[in-house]
């Protein structure tokens, strides 16, 4: 029988494991995250199954080549905390889930950017402090007369753009290749979309040298002195002190992210005070300014969506077994 053993198995995620289980695979699911302290459960098994929180470096991965693994799946699309120079090396076969529900992470960039926009986190903040009274800085535009940008129009950065277009909002998008053949947004230059928009919405990968902090001081002081800035892609596409420095001085409207950096010594902890937090820059943005949303990457936690990630890993392990090679393979 062939045996996964699954890291970062989160409770609600146990009974979709054990519904989708439809070829019998001998399933270990670790409720921890894969270490080099806990790698050791993988012992005898043909394949992991990881997501983007586990640790997958070189000397992981020696360990897991060790143990007899060949398959190294990871049910997220990215594959940043994965070696896969190392997993060919040894050959041991890559892949993950590029694909699955759209609406989740798009539902949550639309959620953080109306939030920002009618100015309710200000209000909120305010109003559970005692002070209910109607400050000029509420004063709000509506989204039906305002400008969306879309920074990465793939299927996630169009899902966003269709359920603004429904509420009425115009939306200019940015991508290298461009689709002009849609009626949904306006496709247009990264100048022209920071310039003219009332929200600006991130959705694009972590490319090593290539898209780290691709939005920084020269982009924030480009737009509006009341946009919003949303982040649901990665935290390293955002010079994250540049966002600091223009939050505190009012030079953008307000900052929503579900990624932040120093993730992996973050995400899935509980801190007893803010100060805790290994970034200062964190730490400064949440503790300081309520036009600042910060939620714990939780963009893909939607049941539609872990389910597409759970059958389509599956997917992947059944194509393997069948043909050789996986639905969605990772080449170096």
């Amino acid at each position: 029988m062939f045996k996964i053993t699954v890291y970062n198995v989160r409770e609600v995620e146990t009974p979709l494991f054990e519904k989708l289980n439809k070829d019998n695979y001998e399933l270990t699911l670790v409720a921890e995250r894969m270490t080099l302290d806990n790698v050791d459960r993988a012992d005898g098994a043909d394949a992991i199954l990881i997501t983007a929180f586990d640790d997958c470096d070189e000397e992981v991965i020696e360990k897991l080549a060790g143990y007899g693994v060949k398959y190294i799946y990871t049910r997220v699309v990215g594959i940043n905390n994965i070696n896969v120079k190392a997993a060919r090396n040894l050959g041991i076969q890559v892949a993950n889930v590029p694909n699955y529900s759209p609406r989740a992470v798009a539902e949550l960039s639309l959620s953080l950017g109306l939030t920002l926009f009618r100015n309710v986190s200000q209000a909120t903040a305010n109003t559970h402090a005692g002070d209910f009274r109607l400050l000029p800085t509420y004063y709000a535009n509506e989204i039906h007369s305002a400008t969306v940008g879309i920074i990465g129009a793939g299927k996630i950065g169009m899902t966003e753009a269709k359920l603004y277009k429904a509420l009425g909002a115009k939306v200019l998008a940015f991508k290298r290749k461009p689709d002009p053949n849609n009626d949904v947004v306006e496709f247009t230059d990264m100048d022209t979309l920071l310039h003219k928009s009332d929200i600006v919405s991130l959705h694009i990968p972590y490319i090593p040298g290539q898209t780290g902090n691709l939005i920084g001081d020269a982009e924030l002081d480009k737009m509006k002195d009341d946009a919003i800035l949303v982040n649901t892609a990665r935290g390293q596409v955002v010079d994250n002190q540049a966002v600091a420095d223009a939050i505190r001085s009012n030079k953008i409207g307000g900052y929503g992210t579900d990624v932040i950096l120093d993730e992996d010594a973050i995400i899935g902890k509980q801190f007893d005070s803010l100060d805790d937090l290994p970034s200062p820059i964190n730490i400064e943005l949440m503790k300081n300014y309520p036009n600042v949303l910060v939620t714990p990457h939780m963009g893909f936690f939607t049941e539609p969506a872990v389910e597409d990630m759970i059958r389509i890993s599956f997917e992947n392990f059944a194509n393997t077994l069948e043909k050789g090679t996986p639905l969605y393979p990772i080449n170096e």
